[in-house]
């Protein structure tokens, strides 16, 4: 038996999934517009494990959410799985937030384009085909009019994320479509593929994993009077 647990903390969605085998068994997740993950996650782990009959002795490997997303929710995520490895000496798994968030739909046929908000009209986001492959490489993006113009076409283009809807108004080709609702990654999605990560044992170093912030942070600095 397999038991894993699934932390999703890159956006405002403070997610948690537990899974037996690689089904789900329980999810907890709250999105607020303040962050709550300091307060939120540790409780979301310990009333899923009660719930379901388990202690933390049972987790054979522990999923964390790598980013690209918010500073804050990363480190909280990141940091906190580090230490639950560390201290139970199990395996850490990485998986990909914008993989993540694709997964959330199912199409039968184009591509699917998530989008984190990134502030202005900046958004982290990667092009995905129908089936999940990666098509395009993660990065950070200004949109415009003329953004992904090279999937303008007969091919339909599905956008994604808490970043999508205010591209919305810029991204007007026929073939374009957007979600009418916010979407963030969550922990439920992460359960297939940190099953599959688990079975090829593909873990990463504890001790010297970082988030992936694809971007540097900056600290604001208050302008002299």
């Amino acid at each position: 038996m397999i038991v894993l647990l699934n932390i999703e903390t890159a956006t405002k969605n403070c997610s948690v999934s537990l899974s037996v085998d690689g089904t789900q068994v329980g999810v907890r997740e709250i999105a607020e517009e303040h962050f709550s993950h300091a307060e939120k996650l540790h409780v979301f782990i310990e009333e899923l494990l009660k719930e379901n009959g388990f202690s933390m002795k049972d987790l054979a490997a522990i999923a964390v959410s790598q980013g690209p997303g918010s500073y804050t929710g990363l480190r909280i995520g990141v940091s906190s799985v580090k230490g639950l490895c560390y201290g139970l000496s199990i395996p850490m798994i990485a998986l990909d937030t914008l993989q993540i968030l694709a997964k959330q739909l199912t199409v039968e046929s184009g591509w699917i384009i998530p989008m984190i908000d990134a502030r202005r009209m900046e958004v982290f986001c990667a092009v995905f085909s129908h089936d999940g492959s990666p098509v395009k490489a993660i990065e950070a993006k200004v949109i415009d009019e003329a953004s992904f113009s090279e999937l303008e076409g007969d091919m339909p283009v599905y956008f994604i994320g808490d970043g999508a809807m205010k591209c919305a108004t810029v991204l007007k080709a026929a073939n374009f479509h957007f979600c009418d609702t916010i979407v963030y990654p969550s922990a439920k999605e992460m359960i297939g593929l940190s099953y599959q990560k688990y079975l090829d044992q593909d873990f990463v170093d504890v001790a010297y994993f970082e988030p992936y912030y694809l971007k540097d942070f900056v600290l604001p600095v208050k302008k002299q009077k």
